[in-house]
């Protein structure tokens, strides 16, 4: 029987995740098909239940869905445990519901890919302490970068994630101050998108050139964040790698295959420039 996955949001319509699962099934030569569902907030359970019942081989989870989706599996493992949000569910042998989360991974793998590991020893900041600046952080901490820092508008916020890492929370205007002692600096808020209002999270003019950047934003590729880091001649990772590892490293879960990431990545820029002329 042709198997096949989902991903679940709200909304849904606007996903990469099916052409990106669909070439890579293609690529792989599995028989499988990964489709888009619209789960309205307030229905996760249902939805969870029509999935099971279906005979679902895995789902991702997106917004808004990722903390309330944890009642309805059977078990959720200790990284999403500890961040409180699942992204990716897989469907065991005995038919019982896995709940992962390959966000923060994600992007630790994006990140490594991009500038290699061996920055673990230099101080990290992550700006912003939201849900996806948790799953980074505990990923970072979990992966050995021991010497990270968070900083937020809610200072109170950025507390209680450092709280969890052992790690220093700053005032935004603290970080800045401070920005020069930092050798990776990650943005994790939603300044930047196209369907934001752009600007930069935090001033910059203590950043040092030798810093690496990164954004999780992907739309626009470069946000005026990673503008300002280039023209300051900082290396820059962009939010795609997050994006791609996150799907890749559900895919391996589900499949045990592992996809072409760069080979996505060059395919995904091409899409992108050819959607903008």
């Amino acid at each position: 029987m042709k198997k096949w996955y989902a991903v679940i949001g709200d909304p849904i319509s606007h996903s990469k995740s099916p052409a990106m699962h669909e070439a890579w099934f293609a690529e792989n030569d599995i028989d499988a098909a990964y489709i888009p569902i619209h789960v309205p907030s307030g229905t996760v359970a249902g939805a969870v239940d029509a999935l099971r019942r279906l005979g679902a081989s895995g789902w991702n989870v997106t917004i808004p869905h990722k903390q309330a989706i944890i009642p309805y599996l059977d078990e959720v493992d200790p990284l999403a445990a500890a961040m409180q949000a699942v992204n990716t569910v897989k469907v065991l042998p005995d038919g019982r519901l896995l709940g992962m989360n390959t966000d923060g991974p994600g992007f630790v793998r994006s990140l490594e890919e991009r500038i290699g590991s061996f920055r673990k020893k230099e101080r990290v900041l992550v700006i912003g302490a939201g849900g996806a600046a948790n799953g980074i952080a505990l990923a970072m901490n979990q992966a050995g970068y021991g010497k990270i820092s968070v900083c937020n508008r809610t200072v109170q916020k950025a507390e209680a994630l450092c709280g969890r890492i052992g790690g220093e929370a700053l005032s935004l205007e603290d970080a800045a101050e401070k920005l020069d002692e930092f050798g990776v600096i990650i943005q994790t808020t939603p300044v930047g998108m196209s369907t934001a209002t752009g600007g930069l999270p935090i001033a910059i003019e203590r950043l040092d050139p030798g810093a690496v950047v990164a954004d999780i934003v992907y739309s626009p590729l470069h946000t005026d964040f990673l503008k300002a880091a280039m023209k300051n001649g900082n290396e820059i990772v962009d939010g795609l790698g997050m994006f791609i590892w996150q799907g890749a490293l559900a895919f391996h879960e589900w499949t045990g295959r592992m996809p072409d990431t760069l080979g996505t990545r060059q395919r995904l820029i091409a899409e992108m420039e050819e959607s903008t002329c």
